[in-house]
């Protein structure tokens, strides 16, 4: 049952529409100021970084989807060459179905075979701690992939409608400081694409959680996901109704960062760039995290996603150097971005249509 749910999330990611309808994640309402003489040589503009003591090529995580199917397991493995090949992060999907089905562990396990170099993060849910997990299968995540950290996600909303999701949320907020202090590797705290506020981003930080992920909303909508999945059509249109729920990706940025300046942060959900990866670092991200363009590549073929990566790389060099920024630092405290007024973004966003 589990893995032809992982089996249906895949599909249903690649051949329906299932972003949000009107909801955007508020980065299109920025704009780079061209600098027309940016006093840099184009090839010299330095992309590397270090995100929770990992050197990467490249400012980009790959972000969690899969696993414990044998097509997750192939994409995984495309997704781990292309995290090999371009020095960037992993994050894995949900190991639940490895932690309960021994049998499918490999098909999570096969990133760190591809990739024994990257950067790769573990991934469970967090409300899973409300259904008998604890440390000890945090520590088996782990060890399943010989992971850098864990990624604990936050997905009330696509538990709520989900057909028999799991809906206790309660005492969560301590059993993750728990595991955050206990467990010999930094846990990273994301959404899955509705967005952290800034007074749950202070709270998870005051409980030792090392890292956080806004996963804003404005891309994939999980929402709309589980409502081309339920057999209940009162879920289908319950879920319907929450089809543009959550904080924009660009002002839940902005909420994070507000209340942590140093707080390692990645900025994720509905990014499709290395020019959206470019303003959400010049709004205060670490990293930048994209998922379904990896999915749709990796689907194909490691070379596929190889060159995603690496085309991303080659927009955000172009964009930094023409805001003259030559570093990741220089780009965070650029200037040269600026939001637009309503009525610019309004043109804006008629030319995008």
């Amino acid at each position: 049952m589990h893995s032809q749910r992982k089996l249906e999330h895949i599909r249903v990611n690649l051949e329906e529409n299932v972003q949000f309808p009107r909801l955007t994640t508020g980065l299109e309402r920025y704009a780079f100021v061209h600098q027309a003489l940016p006093e840099l040589d184009l090839d010299q503009v330095d992309l590397t970084t270090t995100f929770l003591g990992h050197r990467l090529r490249l400012p980009l995580l790959i972000s969690s989807m899969t696993g414990g199917t044998e097509r997750a397991g192939l994409i995984n493995a495309h997704l781990a060459e292309a995290a090999q090949a371009a020095g960037i992060a992993m994050g894995l999907g949900s190991q639940r179905a490895g932690l309960e089905h021994p049998e499918t562990a490999a098909t999570f396990a096969i990133a760190r075979e591809r990739a024994p170099d990257a950067v790769i993060f573990g991934n469970l849910g967090a409300v899973q701690f409300n259904y008998g997990y604890g440390l000890d299968q945090a520590r088996r995540a782990i060890d399943m992939v010989k992971a850098d950290g864990l990624i604990l996600h936050l997905n009330p909303l696509q538990e709520a409608i989900q057909y028999g999701g799991n809906t206790d949320w309660r005492g969560l907020l301590d059993k993750i400081g728990d595991v955050a202090r206990r467990l010999d590797a930094p846990v990273i705290v994301k959404e899955v694409g509705w967005g952290l506020s800034g007074n749950l981003a202070s709270a998870l930080l005051e409980r030792g959680v090392a890292a956080l992920d806004v996963a804003g909303a404005g891309g994939t909508s999980w929402s709309e996901v589980e409502r081309h999945l339920t057999p209940d059509e009162r879920l289908r249109r319950i879920a319907r109704r929450f089809a543009d729920w959550g904080i924009p990706t660009s002002e839940s940025l902005r909420m994070v960062r507000s209340v942590s300046p140093d707080v390692p942060l990645v900025a994720s959900g509905g990014i499709r760039s290395g020019v959206d990866g470019a303003k959400a670092i010049a709004l205060g991200a670490d990293l930048f995290g994209l998922a379904s363009p990896f999915l749709k590549a990796a689907a194909v073929s490691a070379e596929a996603a190889i060159e995603t990566a690496n085309e991303i790389a080659h927009e955000l060099r172009i964009a930094m150097f023409l805001v003259g920024a030559g570093s990741l630092a220089s780009l965070k405290n650029t200037p040269h971005l600026r939001r637009l007024s309503p009525e610019e973004a309004i043109i804006m966003s008629r030319a995008a249509e």
